[in-house]
């Protein structure tokens, strides 16, 4: 028994290990690919006024709290999770949004920590699914309502180009995608015979991923009853939430603040280059660039951002600078303030 205790230990220490020598290998990658990018954000720093680009400190801290509260003042409703304090709630959120830059996998990398970091409090893999896309869900909503907003005032303000009009659908069309997206989700884990069918067909394709990719030599990456029990999760946080509406009132505010900071973190740098005009501007840009922020890798988030400000009239250097600066700013500040609280959280030393 203690042979095997020590072995599994080992393992688990080998397994830490590496994922730390990946995730290094990882933030040198992202780092290595915004290179060009970092070189020129210190060349333009120089003409911004530094004193406004610092409030960029408390402005990124507190937009990680309100991330983690989206999560976190819904799962005090839950009677077999473990509370937060507001220390962890800034903690794990700063490691979440670590590796969502660390890790260039779209939302997935996120996910997978945000499952594996909340197991020790009692959330589950499905609940935690249920979480993240509840975070998409309302941030996407929100971002919809403001470029909607942003939308209206530019045109009032005659500030669309003509040739330009064409964003106005696209805006549209993309986050209707998405609420699309989400419905289908909830349509799903509403219903237990639709959550049989659902779980049978994802793990026969799983399975069948797995088999062609290791040419017949494993078969099985996984067992229905396992997909079965995760959509049971997600379709449990579905029904409390559809039943105590009440306990969305909160994560939606604390979602409205999000989605303001990330929008404030662009708009903070355009006033410190003397540009506080473009906020309608980036409003848009960024309920375009949120689409994607679930789904691809980190980078064509801005690039798609800076191409719709780009589009709506605004010029190309001052787009690209704004959206570049940020970029670069908000990585460099992601990887100082959250590279050791991840390698503590790894290491099993920051959880319960």
């Amino acid at each position: 028994m203690a042979q095997k205790k020590s072995a599994k230990k080992r393992a688990i220490i080998s397994f830490r290990t590496i994922l730390m020598i990946l995730t290094v290998i990882l933030v040198a990658w992202v780092v290595y690919q915004n290179w060009p990018d970092i070189l020129d954000t210190l060349d333009n720093i120089q003409e911004a006024n530094i004193f406004v680009l610092l409030l960029l400190i408390p402005e990124q801290l507190f937009m990680y709290y309100a991330c983690g509260q989206i999560f976190f003042s819904y799962l005090k409703h839950r009677k077999n999770v473990k509370q937060f304090t507001n220390e962890e709630i800034l903690r794990i959120s700063t490691e979440l949004n670590f590796v969502n830059h660390a890790v260039p996998a779209g939302g997935l990398g996120g996910l997978a920590f945000l499952t594996y970091r909340l197991g020790p409090y009692g959330v589950t893999a499905g609940q935690a699914s249920f979480l993240y896309l509840f975070r998409y869900a309302v941030t996407t909503v929100i971002n919809y309502v403001q470029a909607l907003i942003a939308i209206a005032v530019l045109l009032l303000l005659h500030l669309i180009p003509h040739n330009a009009m064409w964003i106005i659908p696209v805006a549209l069309l993309m986050n209707m995608g998405v609420f699309f997206f989400l419905w289908f989700v909830v349509f799903v884990a509403s219903d237990m015979r639709r959550i049989e069918v659902f779980s049978r067909a994802i793990t026969k394709i799983l399975n069948g991923v797995i088999t062609v990719v290791t040419f017949g030599h494993k078969k099985e990456i996984t067992k229905h009853a396992k997909i079965h029990q995760y959509f049971l999760d997600i379709h449990e946080s579905v029904m409390i939430a559809k039943k105590h509406k009440k306990y969305l009132k909160k994560p939606a505010m604390w979602g409205f603040i999000y989605s303001f900071l990330e929008i404030g973190t662009y708009w903070i740098v355009a006033i410190s280059l003397g540009r506080p005009e473009l906020l309608p501007f980036i409003m848009v840009g960024e309920a375009i660039g949120s689409v994607f922020d679930g789904i691809v890798p980190y980078g064509l988030y801005e690039l798609g951002m800076a191409g719709v400000m780009i589009a709506l009239g605004v010029d190309f250097p001052t787009a690209t600078i704004v959206t570049v600066m940020t970029r670069v700013i908000t990585l460099l500040f992601t990887i100082i303030s959250g590279s050791y609280p991840y390698y503590k959280a790894i290491q099993g030393k920051n959880g319960k």
